[in-house]
């Protein structure tokens, strides 16, 4: 998407995000009632988002704990070297694992940051050796979490 994306999107436009990420189950006939339009307009406006790339998907956020995953940590992780086929070897690698929820490629501290799920610490410490043994990196660091505080997905709408 291009950085003047956001010039194409109306009030309208920008209250339909908002109340799709606050509701992603709401129908189509309710949102259009809360944004102030009839739901067929509504609908297209909502497709056209969607094909801009801008609604990525839609999803329900589940509690980790009541699915066995007792733990949430962070790894930090260091690969040998920064050429573009280890680190998107390294990419298609980990994104392979279920445990792990997201993998962020970043700057400054490492060259990876992962959030993984575990159902117990031996879990937990299955999957720092599976990290650690891989041939590509050089150095991990794991990070559990204690409680989390605020967990908000997308991005904030309507704000400067």
């Amino acid at each position: 998407m291009p950085d003047t994306a956001t010039e194409d999107l109306d009030e309208v436009d920008l209250r339909i995000l908002a109340e799709l990420q606050a509701d992603g189950r709401i129908t189509n006939v309710e949102l259009a009632r809360r944004v102030g339009l009839s739901a067929p307009p509504c609908l297209r406006r909502m497709r056209r988002l969607e094909e801009a790339g801008i609604i990525r998907g839609y999803r329900a956020l589940l509690a980790p704990e009541p699915l066995g995953f007792e733990i949430t940590f962070f790894a930090l992780v260091g690969l040998e070297t920064q050429k573009l086929a280890v680190l998107e070897a390294f990419e298609r690698d980990v994104s392979s694992w279920p445990e792990v929820r997201e993998c962020h490629m970043i700057r400054g501290g490492g060259d990876f940051l992962l959030r993984l799920v575990a159902r117990d610490t031996a879990h937990e410490n299955a999957l720092t050796a599976r990290l650690t043994g891989a041939a590509m990196v050089s150095r991990v660091q794991t990070l559990q979490t204690i409680r989390t505080a605020k967990e908000e997905g997308g991005v904030p709408i309507g704000t400067s």
